[in-house]
């Protein structure tokens, strides 16, 4: 039994709970029944057992003037502002019940936006072709309900509910299902650090689910330290993983969270309800690079921000906003970046004015980091969304994804990467007149500081989150040259696959060394004992490659101008 939310008792009954502390009376309503008072519980909870059935309509009346849905509701009617729904956890009947998941090593993340390709029945669709590719794992974006009917995820107010747009909780499973029959594992990125602008009630009747002394940039900090806030969150996890089956979890910008303990309480109460009968992995999007979460019994692994903002920097030759955190000798920084994982292990970052990022992690194995080129933030917070391959040399471009597919740092794509899709991806919103009008003039507002966007006729230029097209412009295109593109990712993911993922567990860095402004050797012992060595060139200028046998892979002339090599020996 759960602490929070509406749970069947029995045939015809179901049990709701609600934390309202700040509340002296709350009264449940259910569709077309009596209201009925709900019972005051010790440490500010209330609970009613009533009759209801699958479907039934509920809701909780804190006062006259104020009706809200239930914060656990597992399903909602009528939006985020709506009805909540009973629904059966166990409905489902699963085709592949016998999944166990896959090891982490064989790991390779395609991050993809529900509602740009549909639904989850839209997604399911798109997985026979990504598992032909040589994709592993698909990760999706925010599911919960957010405010009307597109969103990129992050504004979620009710983060058990799959967002109505999007299906139902039985498509939702039936997508992981499917997955798992071709092989795929799921993961769902998890937001716990705040909560969105418009359907979030929790402040009329819980005041104390939010520290009052901490913010974030998107909100209202949470106070996890709270046993009925740390429940929330503890049964929000546990729900995916349990009830919808997804291999993993992606845990969005947890430096906003502030309390490092509770990040490793929840990882220990998920392994242990998970067991060790499933390959279940647990990851950190973390702006401190802490290394201390990446422990057994903790964290798999961290997105690698270091990894894609050095790269973006040789790609592309931009030095402004973080970006500037790069932009000296950047081939050095991607050196260490491949040989220790973090860049900043606690070096002052010139766009946090000096303040020191990071902790040494070069003891960390190569599993340890998440890499990528372009990710939903990467292409999504550019005021025009444009992709690398708008933005980069396409040789250098075919090279860098040689780099991120053939490494051993676990790979993420985005989706559209694999068909050169020059499709932009825009940040997008649905929400009513007043905060759309906020939410658009904002954004225009974060951009007047680059000097492309310094005039207001320039920013009125930046796309309308709100508008429509907005949300259509989104969906990734294949670009012209999609069978290449194609090609080249089937044949280095079927590389990674021979070559380097049997040789992953027990890998370990050998060093890294910048050959030139935009050139980088590096070099790996692999699990087998065998050394795997890779070279590149990202500058605009010749280099001498290492004069090693015939390559593993190879893209252009040793050492030209986005060149690329690999090779494996002893």
């Amino acid at each position: 039994m759960t602490e929070w939310g509406a749970s069947l008792t029995g045939p015809g009954r179901a049990l709701f709970r609600l934390w309202a502390p700040d509340c002296d009376a709350v009264t449940l309503e259910i569709a077309g029944a009596p209201p009925l008072a709900m019972t005051g519980e010790r440490g500010g909870w209330f609970g009613a057992e009533a009759a209801a059935r699958v479907g039934t309509r509920y809701r909780f009346r804190l006062n006259a003037d104020l009706v809200v849905p239930d914060p656990a509701a597992r399903a909602q009617s009528g939006g985020v502002h709506g009805w909540s729904l009973v629904i059966d956890p166990d409905a489902y009947r699963w085709k592949n019940d016998g999944w166990r998941g896959r090891p982490w090593e064989e790991t390779v993340i395609q991050e993809v936006h529900v509602g740009t390709l549909g639904g989850f029945a839209g997604v399911a669709e798109t997985l026979p072709r990504l598992a032909e590719l040589g994709v592993t794992a698909i990760e999706l974006m925010p599911v919960n309900a957010f405010a009307g009917t597109r969103n990129w995820g992050y504004d979620g107010v009710l983060p058990f509910a799959p967002a109505e747009s999007y299906g139902t909780p039985d498509d939702l499973k039936a997508l992981i299902d499917r997955a798992h029959g071709l092989g795929l594992m799921v993961f769902l990125d998890v937001v716990y650090n705040h909560f969105g602008p418009d359907g979030n009630y929790l402040g009329a009747y819980a005041g104390g689910f939010f520290d009052a002394d901490a913010s974030t940039p998107w909100g209202g900090a949470v106070a996890v330290e709270s046993p009925a806030v740390f429940a929330f969150f503890r049964e929000n996890a546990l729900m995916w993983l349990g009830e919808y089956r997804f291999d993993g979890l992606r845990f969005d910008a947890v430096h906003a969270i502030g309390n490092p303990a509770f990040l490793d309480r929840l990882a220990g109460d998920l392994r242990a309800a998970t067991g060790p009968d499933r390959h279940v992995h647990l990851v950190l999007e973390n702006e401190a690079n802490d290394p201390d979460h990446l422990t057994p019994g903790r964290y798999d692994a961290q997105w690698n921000d270091d990894f894609h903002n050095v790269v973006h920097v040789l790609l592309t030759g931009e030095n402004s906003g973080y970006y500037a955190d790069f932009a000296a000798r950047p081939a050095e920084r991607l050196a260490r970046c491949l040989a220790e994982g973090f860049i900043y292990q606690g070096q002052g970052s010139p766009n946090h004015a000096g303040t020191p990022r990071g902790k040494p992690s070069g003891h960390l194995p190569p599993t340890a980091f998440v890499s990528f080129l372009q990710n939903h933030d990467q292409i999504g917070n550019r005021a025009m969304g444009e992709r690398l391959t708008l933005l980069a040399d396409p040789a250098k471009l075919r090279a860098a994804t040689a780099l991120l597919l053939l490494a051993p740092q676990i790979p993420l794509l985005f989706m559209g990467d694999e068909t050169g899709s020059r499709s932009p991806f825009l940040f997008f919103t649905d929400f009513d007149a007043d905060l759309a009008d906020a939410v658009r003039e904002g954004r225009r507002r974060e951009f007047a500081k680059f000097e492309a966007f310094a005039d207001p006729s320039a920013r009125e230029r930046i796309p309308d989150p709100n508008a429509e097209t907005t949300f259509a412009q989104s969906r990734a295109a294949p670009g012209p040259d999609a069978d290449a593109w194609r090609a080249l990712y089937a044949q280095l993911l079927a590389l990674r696959h021979a070559e380097i993922v049997p040789r992953l567990r027990g890998a370990r860095a050998l060093g890294a060394e910048a050959i030139g402004d935009g050139a980088v050797v590096a070099r790996w012992l692999m699990g087998d004992g065998v050394t795997l060595t890779l070279a590149i060139n990202l500058a605009d200028a010749q280099v001498v490659f290492p004069d090693i046998a015939a390559p593993l892979f190879a893209l252009g002339e040793p050492g030209a101008e986005g060149s690329f090599a690999a090779w494996i020996g002893r």
